[in-house]
């Protein structure tokens, strides 16, 4: 039998070659709005034009009303031309059960080329049609494309690898993070790598604290039954901000190959722990009430379409982390997201241990020495004490800003470009999505026991009030 990296070989990395994409949940706010753009995008600005573009979903859905919302959402990713056109006129709808075994064979066999599975769905549905899979078989080179969270806990993470390796080869499975695709977390390797007066101070000798934050203005946006069973936690933190804190904290590697920057994030992410292993302590959580966010009113969480108060679902988490290395022992890492913030930062901001000392007659504040590189804004900015104007002694803090461009492709086009081209940096191995969830297991085993309380923030504030404020 001929492997999967055989037969890429055969067919090289040529994106003419037909191929067949295949999105699972084709009716969810996932795919119009994110994936669908990203693939306009990606197909007027390259050489990809011999795809075949099929959606699945439970729902009756005619094929004139698919390739309306695909031609719709293509041109949405600011692309258009013949090329698109075809895309959107040769898309197909199946009617499907994920769970069939006669459903997906049918659906196999509709498809053309190699075959890219997207699972569009949240987690339970995905690992469902997976077992389904691996049951049934897929044709030789296919891929699969997962959304986060890759699983509910660790042991969930570890058995569907399990799966997935049964039916396919480690190296055609991607595990979507759109994090990864952003230029703006992407820069964080740019300013790292490639400036001599960032990386050598990058060490526990002259950082004093590291804040993640991605904080939103949005709510819950009609995704209730997606969030009130996952949670700040699990729908930021555990995925997409772990992943962050690897680009800041991962030695530097020797290429950006696929190999080389999983290898480095894998072993950031094995160093990572609960600071001093107390969940309890240096974990929080909180959700919002009612308020007024940018002048749209927002009823409490609680009161939401869809939301069960049972839940206890938190809108904000905080944890702090250790990463136990030699560059970084001591160094305390405060990640935070939540939603409904009235002044939200997207940044990560790394704080400078304060001068071994300031020499006498220069009066005025000394403030830490900050370094902000945005995860929202597309800026990066340094925080300096220099002479004030009037005594030239006295000192006040400046900031140096500067922003940059957005990438050439939204943050699913890259995603998609990765996919099917045969790239594959953007994506999540295995072994990290497991490592993953052993670090935030233990802060959700406390926070179920209730030892961490449930505060409460009204809608449109930076969190609640006895919580510190930020750097």
């Amino acid at each position: 039998m001929t492997n999967a990296s055989d037969t890429k070989a055969e067919t090289g990395s040529d994106q003419d070659r037909r191929q067949t994409l295949v999105i699972m949940g084709a009716r969810g706010d996932l795919t119009s709005r994110l994936l669908l753009p990203g693939l306009g995008g990606l197909i007027g600005g390259s050489s990809l034009r011999d795809l075949l573009l099929i959606g699945t979903g439970r729902g009756s859905w005619s094929q004139d009303e698919w390739q309306s919302v695909v031609a719709e959402s293509l041109a949405a990713g600011n692309a258009d031309g013949p090329a698109i056109d075809a895309i959107a006129q040769n898309a197909r709808y199946l009617r499907t059960d994920i769970t069939d075994e006669g459903d997906l064979q049918r659906l196999l066999a509709a498809g053309e080329g190699r075959i890219t599975l997207y699972f569009a769905l949240p987690p339970a549905p995905t690992i469902e049609a997976c077992k389904v899979l691996a049951r049934i078989g897929v044709p030789e080179g296919t891929q699969l494309v997962l959304e986060k969270p890759f699983g509910s806990d660790q042991a969930s993470a570890s058995a569907l690898n399990e799966v997935l390796h049964g039916m396919v080869p480690e190296d055609d499975v991607y595990r979507v993070d759109h994090f990864l695709g952003m230029s703006t977390v992407l820069n964080i390797l740019g300013i790292r790598f490639a400036n001599r007066v960032v990386e050598p101070l990058l060490t526990s000798e002259h950082v004093a604290a590291v804040d993640i934050l991605f904080e939103e203005t949005l709510g819950l946006e009609g995704r209730a039954g997606f969030y009130d069973g996952t949670g700040a936690m699990r729908d930021m933190i555990q995925n997409h901000l772990l992943q962050v804190l690897t680009l800041v904290a991962m030695q530097p590697p020797a290429t950006l190959d696929v190999v080389d920057l999983q290898d480095a994030q894998a072993q950031v992410l094995r160093a990572t722990t609960v600071w001093e292993d107390d969940p309890g302590r240096y974990s929080r959580r909180a959700r919002y009430t009612a308020g007024d966010v940018g002048g749209k009113s927002l009823p409490s969480y609680v009161d939401e379409d869809g939301i069960d108060p049972e839940h206890r679902t938190e809108t904000l988490a905080e944890v702090v982390f250790a990463v136990n290395t030699w560059r970084w022992a001591g160094v305390p890492f405060r990640v935070r997201s939540g939603k409904a913030i009235g002044s939200p930062r997207q940044e990560v901001v790394v704080t400078f241990k304060d001068p071994q000392r300031v020499p006498g007659g220069l009066g005025g504040a000394i403030e830490p020495n900050r370094l902000r590189i945005g995860l929202g804004p597309r800026s990066v900015g340094l925080e300096l004490n220099i002479n004030g104007a009037g005594d030239p002694f006295t000192t006040s803090s400046a900031a140096l800003d500067a922003g940059f461009g957005p990438g050439d492709l939204l943050e699913y086009g890259e995603v998609l470009k990765g996919v099917l081209s045969d790239g594959k940096p953007l994506s999540v191995r295995d072994d990290s999505s497991v490592e993953a969830w052993r670090i935030v297991e233990p802060v959700v085993d406390v926070w179920q026991d209730a030892t961490v309380p449930l505060d409460e923030y009204r809608a449109g504030t930076s969190g609640p009030q006895s919580w510190e404020q930020l750097p």
